[in-house]
């Protein structure tokens, strides 16, 4: 048993090592699915599945961003490598002079299609120097994950408040509605005889006479759609006490609560109820956006 999780959250970390400093970035807003987007420099092999396994440990839901800026200490993130950039400018004319004695007219490549090569960003050490960079920056990973996930904890603690005074609204009125349902009685049964003196005087079909009565009845009792919005909050109450990856669940309940408020304001015939009936739907629709955002 746990606390909600939101699907807002956000952590940041630095660090720096083997040369180099750098940033970490991760954050994220509300999704259907587990959508994750990495932005991380393509030349430190092994980095991205390291991130994630990270974030799959602690995140089930969201669209979720990773951002990693890295550069050699001293300089800036965006630089280049310019002994690098001399090694593929030197290969570039080799492979040039080799297609033009072969007869083979090459399209110089631009400036972007150089850096665009591996290792031509600023960061691109040697194959040593890069294991050791890799292992200094998945060893950033359990931390920057761990508070994302108390981040998004700490969101769904603030979520479940206002979810939870939402729910005792509901329930509130629904035994409102119990309330002016009962008290609406007498009026509901004046109804009825005067329905079935039209009937009566209508048809002499027992059959028909039988079915007529049965819709009448059903078109006024509320009982059933109260009876379903108290065990909605009963559901809802243990979701939101369970917590782990709940907000699917949620999102179905509120339509089930808001299906049972519209029957009830169908089936009204007093303004006393519609009026209730109405406070539910606001309050209903009020959760739902909440729910929305419940991992």
């Amino acid at each position: 048993m746990g606390g909600l999780n939101s699907m807002t959250g956000f952590a940041s970390a630095a660090g720096a090592g083997q040369g180099h400093a750098w940033a970490w970035d991760l954050r994220s807003v509300n999704g259907r699915g587990f959508d994750l987007r990495l932005r991380l420099p393509d030349w430190i092999e092994g980095l991205e599945p390291a991130a994630r396994a990270a974030l799959a440990r602690v995140a089930t839901r969201g669209n979720i961003t990773l951002t990693l800026r890295i550069a050699r200490e001293g300089g800036t993130a965006g630089g280049v490598d310019r002994p690098a950039i001399a090694r593929a400018l030197a290969q570039v004319a080799a492979v040039q002079a080799m297609a033009a004695e072969a007869g083979v007219d090459l399209v110089p490549p631009s400036a972007a299609e150089v850096l665009a090569l591996r290792g031509m960003a600023e960061g691109g050490p040697d194959e040593t120097a890069r294991a050791a960079l890799l292992g200094a920056l998945v060893a950033d990973l359990d931390g920057l994950a761990a508070d994302f996930a108390r981040s998004r904890a700490a969101e769904g603690a603030a979520l479940a408040q206002v979810l939870g005074g939402q729910i005792d609204r509901i329930a509130a009125l629904t035994e409102d509605a119990a309330v002016a349902a009962e008290a609406r009685r007498p009026e509901v049964e004046r109804a009825l005889r005067e329905a079935l003196a039209r009937v009566m005087a209508e048809t002499v079909d027992p059959a028909r006479l039988h079915a007529e009565l049965a819709l009448l009845a059903v078109k006024s009792d509320v009982t059933e759609e109260i009876d379903r919005l108290r065990a909605h909050v009963a559901a809802a109450r243990a979701l939101i006490a369970d917590g782990a990856s709940v907000g699917r669940k949620l999102d179905f309940l509120t339509q089930e609560f808001m299906r049972e408020a519209n029957t009830l304001c169908s089936k009204a015939q007093n303004p006393g109820l519609t009026a209730i009936g109405l406070d539910l739907k606001a309050v209903i629709d009020q959760m739902r956006e909440q729910v929305q955002n419940v991992e």
